[in-house]
């Protein structure tokens, strides 16, 4: 016997229409649809035109100085040393600036400077001594070409203590044989 009364009734909830089932479907189908269909790419970037760089100019190679061999054989340049104090330091001109020894006691720095004109790009400056000689690369300066030294490089000893004389050699200018006077000394005793 059955403790049913009646027919069997079904679950109501358990069974959903079929027509909600339909919009979420066909959703589906949409997306997975939509996927597979080729994508238009993105349009290239335009290119953007950028000026053409020009190449640096090569720079002029440094013209060598040789030493004279005889240097201290030559005659003297005209001229004599004059010392000063401008308010950056002490300084030792030579014949009015053909030469001059600047010291820049702020940075603790001795500056030769060799007139020259028309200087426009780096040279070679080659002082002889009688302990030797040393190339120092010269920049282009008003009215000349400088070099600057660390006021305890030793070859500025070199010149205070030559025996007499020292020379200056530049690429395009005439060899100068200058006196190792008291004013040299001085340039350098002031900057230490």
């Amino acid at each position: 016997m059955s403790f049913h009364t009646g027919g069997m009734k079904a679950n109501s909830r358990m069974h959903a229409p079929q027509s909600r089932f339909l919009p979420l479907t066909a959703l589906s189908s949409a997306l997975v649809l939509a996927a597979c269909v080729p994508q238009r790419p993105a349009p290239a970037p335009t290119p953007v035109s950028s000026p053409t760089a020009r190449p640096a100019p090569t720079p002029k190679p440094v013209e060598p100085v040789r030493p004279i061999a005889n240097w201290r054989d030559m005659p003297a340049t005209p001229g004599d040393w004059s010392w000063s104090r401008p308010v950056t330091g002490s300084q030792a001109v030579f014949a009015g600036g053909l030469f001059r020894m600047h010291c820049n006691r702020e940075n603790r720095t001795i500056t030769l400077t060799r007139a020259a004109s028309g200087t426009t790009s780096q040279a070679q400056m080659l002082i002889s001594t009688t302990q030797g000689n040393r190339s120092l690369v010269a920049n282009p300066v008003a009215g000349g070409l400088a070099a600057s030294l660390d006021a305890r490089d030793p070859l500025l000893d070199d010149m205070a203590f030559s025996r007499g004389r020292f020379a200056v050699q530049v690429a395009g200018s005439d060899p100068l044989y200058l006196p190792s006077w008291t004013e040299v000394s001085r340039v350098i005793e002031d900057c230490r």
